[in-house]
Protein backbone atom coordinates (compact mmCIF):
# COMPACT_ATOMS: atom_id res chain seq x y z
CA UNK A 1 0.00 0.00 0.00
CA UNK A 2 1.37 3.61 -0.79
CA UNK A 3 2.89 5.28 1.99
CA UNK A 4 0.13 8.00 3.08
CA UNK A 5 -2.23 5.10 2.76
CA UNK A 6 -0.22 2.84 5.17
CA UNK A 7 -0.50 6.22 7.74
CA UNK A 8 -3.80 6.99 7.26
CA UNK A 9 -5.38 3.58 7.51
CA UNK A 10 -3.94 4.00 11.33
CA UNK A 11 -6.13 6.80 11.84
CA UNK A 12 -9.28 4.77 10.42
CA UNK A 13 -11.43 2.87 13.81
CA UNK A 14 -12.15 -1.12 12.47
CA UNK A 15 -15.71 -1.57 11.77
CA UNK A 16 -16.04 2.24 10.68
CA UNK A 17 -18.23 3.67 7.89
CA UNK A 18 -15.35 5.72 5.47
CA UNK A 19 -15.93 7.72 2.20
CA UNK A 20 -12.89 8.22 0.43
CA UNK A 21 -12.91 11.31 -2.12
CA UNK A 22 -11.00 10.86 -5.06
CA UNK A 23 -10.94 7.26 -4.71
CA UNK A 24 -8.38 6.20 -7.45
CA UNK A 25 -8.10 2.45 -7.60
CA UNK A 26 -9.42 1.51 -4.53
CA UNK A 27 -6.75 0.91 -2.71
CA UNK A 28 -7.23 2.28 1.13
CA UNK A 29 -10.81 1.23 0.71
CA UNK A 30 -9.86 -1.83 -0.76
CA UNK A 31 -7.34 -3.07 2.88
CA UNK A 32 -9.44 -1.06 5.03
CA UNK A 33 -12.67 -3.98 4.36
CA UNK A 34 -10.17 -6.63 4.06
CA UNK A 35 -8.03 -5.86 7.47
CA UNK A 36 -10.75 -3.36 9.33
CA UNK A 37 -14.29 -4.67 8.32
CA UNK A 38 -15.05 -0.78 7.30
CA UNK A 39 -18.04 -0.17 5.45
CA UNK A 40 -17.01 2.18 2.25
CA UNK A 41 -17.30 4.08 -0.77
CA UNK A 42 -15.00 5.87 -3.39
CA UNK A 43 -16.00 8.14 -5.48
CA UNK A 44 -14.12 8.75 -8.58
CA UNK A 45 -14.28 9.96 -12.33
CA UNK A 46 -11.64 8.52 -13.90
CA UNK A 47 -13.82 5.48 -15.90
CA UNK A 48 -10.50 2.97 -15.70
CA UNK A 49 -10.22 3.62 -12.16
CA UNK A 50 -13.72 2.82 -11.45
CA UNK A 51 -13.92 -0.59 -12.98
CA UNK A 52 -10.58 -1.46 -10.92
CA UNK A 53 -12.88 -0.79 -7.86
CA UNK A 54 -15.43 -2.29 -9.22
CA UNK A 55 -12.92 -5.45 -9.84
CA UNK A 56 -11.32 -5.36 -6.46
CA UNK A 57 -14.94 -5.67 -4.85
CA UNK A 58 -14.84 -1.84 -3.84
CA UNK A 59 -17.68 0.55 -4.00
CA UNK A 60 -17.79 3.14 -5.95
CA UNK A 61 -19.91 6.31 -7.36
CA UNK A 62 -19.22 8.20 -10.57
CA UNK A 63 -18.89 11.63 -9.00
CA UNK A 64 -17.86 14.80 -9.35
CA UNK A 65 -17.04 16.31 -6.18
CA UNK A 66 -16.22 19.92 -7.64
CA UNK A 67 -19.98 19.56 -8.69
CA UNK A 68 -21.69 18.69 -4.86
CA UNK A 69 -21.55 16.03 -2.19
CA UNK A 70 -25.24 17.44 -1.28
CA UNK A 71 -26.13 13.46 -2.01
CA UNK A 72 -24.73 12.52 0.72
CA UNK A 73 -26.34 12.74 4.21
CA UNK A 74 -25.05 14.90 7.39
CA UNK A 75 -22.96 12.69 9.77
CA UNK A 76 -23.18 9.58 7.08
CA UNK A 77 -19.92 8.45 7.60
CA UNK A 78 -17.38 8.23 10.51
CA UNK A 79 -14.25 9.31 8.49
CA UNK A 80 -14.28 10.97 5.35
CA UNK A 81 -10.77 10.81 3.37
CA UNK A 82 -9.57 13.24 0.40
CA UNK A 83 -5.80 12.51 -0.46
CA UNK A 84 -3.41 14.69 -2.61
CA UNK A 85 -6.90 16.28 -4.13
CA UNK A 86 -7.61 19.66 -1.99
CA UNK A 87 -5.32 21.38 -4.66
CA UNK A 88 -6.51 20.06 -7.00
CA UNK A 89 -10.70 21.26 -6.43
CA UNK A 90 -12.26 24.28 -7.77
CA UNK A 91 -13.64 24.71 -3.85
CA UNK A 92 -11.73 23.40 -1.19
CA UNK A 93 -13.13 25.39 1.56
CA UNK A 94 -16.47 23.78 0.45
CA UNK A 95 -15.23 20.50 -0.19
CA UNK A 96 -13.54 20.60 3.41
CA UNK A 97 -16.33 22.07 4.72
CA UNK A 98 -18.90 18.94 2.99
CA UNK A 99 -16.35 16.39 4.23
CA UNK A 100 -17.10 17.55 8.07
CA UNK A 101 -20.58 18.05 7.67
CA UNK A 102 -21.10 14.63 6.00
CA UNK A 103 -18.21 12.82 8.54
CA UNK A 104 -17.36 13.06 12.07
CA UNK A 105 -13.60 13.38 10.81
CA UNK A 106 -12.26 14.13 7.84
CA UNK A 107 -8.55 13.44 6.78
CA UNK A 108 -6.87 14.86 4.11
CA UNK A 109 -3.82 15.26 2.34
CA UNK A 110 -2.13 17.52 -0.11
CA UNK A 111 1.62 19.18 -0.76
CA UNK A 112 2.98 22.06 0.33
CA UNK A 113 3.47 25.05 -2.22
CA UNK A 114 6.30 26.44 0.17
CA UNK A 115 8.78 23.47 0.62
CA UNK A 116 12.41 24.92 -0.11
CA UNK A 117 12.79 23.29 -3.06
CA UNK A 118 9.45 24.92 -4.45
CA UNK A 119 10.85 28.51 -2.95
CA UNK A 120 14.59 27.70 -4.50
CA UNK A 121 13.49 27.08 -8.02
CA UNK A 122 10.77 30.11 -8.30
CA UNK A 123 13.74 32.15 -6.68
CA UNK A 124 16.54 31.24 -8.91
CA UNK A 125 14.80 30.26 -12.00
CA UNK A 126 12.37 32.38 -11.90
CA UNK A 127 9.34 29.52 -12.75
CA UNK A 128 7.17 27.18 -11.13
CA UNK A 129 8.86 23.98 -9.84
CA UNK A 130 9.46 21.09 -11.82
CA UNK A 131 10.11 17.82 -10.39
CA UNK A 132 9.45 14.07 -10.09
CA UNK A 133 7.02 15.01 -7.00
CA UNK A 134 5.42 17.62 -8.83
CA UNK A 135 6.21 16.36 -12.83
CA UNK A 136 3.91 19.08 -14.14
CA UNK A 137 4.39 22.61 -16.26
CA UNK A 138 1.97 25.39 -15.13
CA UNK A 139 0.04 25.02 -18.08
CA UNK A 140 -1.16 21.22 -17.27
CA UNK A 141 -1.09 20.70 -13.68
CA UNK A 142 -3.86 19.29 -11.91
CA UNK A 143 -3.02 22.03 -9.43
CA UNK A 144 -5.55 24.55 -9.14
CA UNK A 145 -5.34 26.46 -5.46
CA UNK A 146 -1.34 26.20 -4.13
CA UNK A 147 -1.91 25.87 -0.75
CA UNK A 148 0.51 25.71 2.45
CA UNK A 149 0.22 24.44 5.78
CA UNK A 150 -0.34 28.15 7.13
CA UNK A 151 -2.59 28.55 4.36
CA UNK A 152 -4.38 25.13 5.36
CA UNK A 153 -4.68 25.68 9.17
CA UNK A 154 -5.59 28.99 8.85
CA UNK A 155 -8.43 28.08 6.96
CA UNK A 156 -9.38 25.86 10.03
CA UNK A 157 -9.02 28.55 12.02
CA UNK A 158 -11.61 30.59 10.57
CA UNK A 159 -13.54 27.91 10.00
CA UNK A 160 -13.47 26.70 14.01
CA UNK A 161 -12.12 23.24 12.88
CA UNK A 162 -9.81 21.58 15.21
CA UNK A 163 -6.38 19.96 13.91
CA UNK A 164 -6.45 16.41 15.78
CA UNK A 165 -3.39 15.34 14.19
CA UNK A 166 -0.79 16.45 11.65
CA UNK A 167 1.52 14.78 10.00
CA UNK A 168 4.74 16.70 7.98
CA UNK A 169 6.29 14.24 5.62
CA UNK A 170 8.59 14.09 2.60
CA UNK A 171 7.59 12.81 -0.78
CA UNK A 172 8.40 9.34 0.25
CA UNK A 173 5.41 10.19 3.42
CA UNK A 174 8.61 9.23 5.59
CA UNK A 175 8.49 11.48 8.68
CA UNK A 176 12.01 13.51 9.51
CA UNK A 177 13.14 14.64 12.66
CA UNK A 178 14.01 18.36 11.13
CA UNK A 179 10.66 18.78 9.36
CA UNK A 180 8.76 19.60 12.57
CA UNK A 181 11.38 22.24 13.07
CA UNK A 182 9.95 24.75 10.38
CA UNK A 183 7.22 21.96 8.94
CA UNK A 184 5.92 25.41 6.38
CA UNK A 185 9.56 25.27 5.01
CA UNK A 186 10.82 21.21 5.23
CA UNK A 187 7.81 19.46 5.11
CA UNK A 188 6.93 18.76 1.67
CA UNK A 189 3.62 16.51 2.28
CA UNK A 190 0.93 17.53 5.12
CA UNK A 191 -1.53 14.73 6.43
CA UNK A 192 -4.19 16.22 8.21
CA UNK A 193 -7.09 14.77 10.70
CA UNK A 194 -9.38 17.55 11.38
CA UNK A 195 -13.12 17.68 13.14
CA UNK A 196 -15.96 20.02 14.51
Amino acid sequence: MRADLEIIQQWIKPASRVLDLGCGDGELLHYLNQHKQVQGYGLEIDPDKIAHCVRQGVSVIEQNMDKSLDNFADNSFDSVVMTQALQAVHYPDRVLEDMLRIGREAILTFPNFAHWRCRLYLGLKGRMPVSEFMPYTWYNTPNIHFCTFKDFEDLCRQRSIKVLDRLVVDQTHQSRWFSGLWPNLLGEVAIYRVTR
